[in-house]
């Protein structure tokens, strides 16, 4: 059973992607992945088919146009009457929605975020745009899933759909091999070097915060302006940019922190709401997080103890809080750890994925 999946991305970085194919893949469907050269077309290595679409467009907002264009043309090539297709994010979903109706065939929609609650396209009028699709779209699908609960019952209330399927962004599970202790503490960031995301903070807290290295792991359009502020507030012979790392290295490095900051700003509902991947990825490797008091974050460290809840963004109060869990030591929280690794694992999520491919499956073979 063919499962077109598309996405607006170069694919490289997007793991739930790349989790959710592989998960098809090893239960005998046979995924086709289809991304585009947004930022770039690195080299990857799959075991199923991928390819992107190549866009001409410099500037974002013609480059979702193009996409959406030439998406309609490629599903329209490599689907047929025994295909399910599965569109990720609000950017993938006009196309796909079309070809379902065209080809009478299932479609499932899953939403990374509430798209148009990002921080980038409040008070612009593209807002205006995307809201007039997800308004359109959204209650037609009748097989959605999103990233978090709070994600979902959103939806349920914007738009008086049924509870879409929770499936959070969660790592597999990794071979634990012990924990040491760094002489010198080691602070990690991980993710996308935009605005909203606290790094600012976590610099400026490096001032109050003695033999520890802050390490920013990833790229992203800030990033010269961060180097410009670690050295303007004196902090940057203990911060560290280690540029961006394939998810590969990115696992070589967490489990050398003593701590994992997931410390994004409130800046619109889709960050409020999320439960970001590097929390459950902090997790795994058994490193105690210092998070934001956002529902999802905040329910996972009072939930299993793993770590301190932020109550504002200032500096000062950031690097108490960084203190504390660096004070307390890794093997203070080691038990809890290996109780939330347990449980917050992608195999737990598998199942769930499945059963809504088997329903679509069956649906479609009833239907031709």
């Amino acid at each position: 059973m063919k499962v077109i999946v598309s996405v607006f991305n170069n694919l490289y970085t997007d793991q739930r992607v790349e989790k959710v194919c592989k998960t098809l893949y090893d239960n005998g469907y046979e995924p086709v992945l289809i991304g585009c050269n947004w930022l770039g077309a690195p080299e990857m290595e799959r075991p199923y088919k991928f390819f992107r679409i190549d866009l001409k467009s410099k500037i974002l907002r013609f480059a979702y146009i193009e996409f959406q264009r030439k998406l309609y043309k490629e599903l329209l090539k490599h689907a047929d009457n025994k295909t399910i297709l599965l569109a990720n994010d609000l950017e993938t979903l006009m196309p796909n929605y079309l070809i379902s109706k065209k080809l009478k065939i299932p479609i499932i929609f899953d939403s990374h975020e509430i798209f148009t609650e990002m921080p980038t396209i409040q008070g612009r009028w593209v807002k205006h745009v995307w809201k007039k699709i997800e308004k359109t779209f959204v209650p037609k699908i009748k097989r959605m899933i999103t990233a978090s609960n709070s994600y979902a019952n959103w939806f349920v209330k914007e738009y008086e759909i049924n509870k879409p399927l929770v499936i959070s962004n969660l790592p597999r599970k990794i071979e634990f091999t012990g924990t040491k202790e760094n002489s010198k503490k080691v602070i990690l960031y991980q993710g996308w070097l935009n605005y909203s995301r606290g790094i600012d903070k976590a610099i400026l807290a490096m001032q109050s915060i003695e033999n520890a290295e802050l390490w920013i792991a990833g790229g992203g359009p800030m990033e010269s302006e961060f180097w410009t502020l670690a050295k303007q507030s004196g902090t940057e012979d203990k911060v560290k940019f280690l540029g961006k790392l394939s998810p590969e290295e990115l696992r070589e490095i967490t489990p050398k922190a003593d701590v994992g900051l997931s410390i994004e700003e409130n800046k619109g509902l889709s960050y409020y709401y999320s439960l970001p991947n590097k929390i459950s990825d902090y997790i795994q490797s058994r490193v105690p997080v210092v998070v934001s008091n956002f529902p999802e974050m905040a329910n996972i460290v009072k939930t299993f103890e793993v770590g301190e809840i932020i109550e504002n963004h200032s500096p000062e109060h950031l690097a108490e809080k960084i203190n504390l869990v660096l004070e307390n030591g890794k093997a203070y929280y080691l038990h809890n750890l290996n109780v939330a690794s347990d449980e917050l694992c992608w195999e737990n999520e598998e199942d769930k994925i499945l059963k809504l491919f088997s329903d679509s499956r069956k649906e479609l073979e009833h239907s031709h």
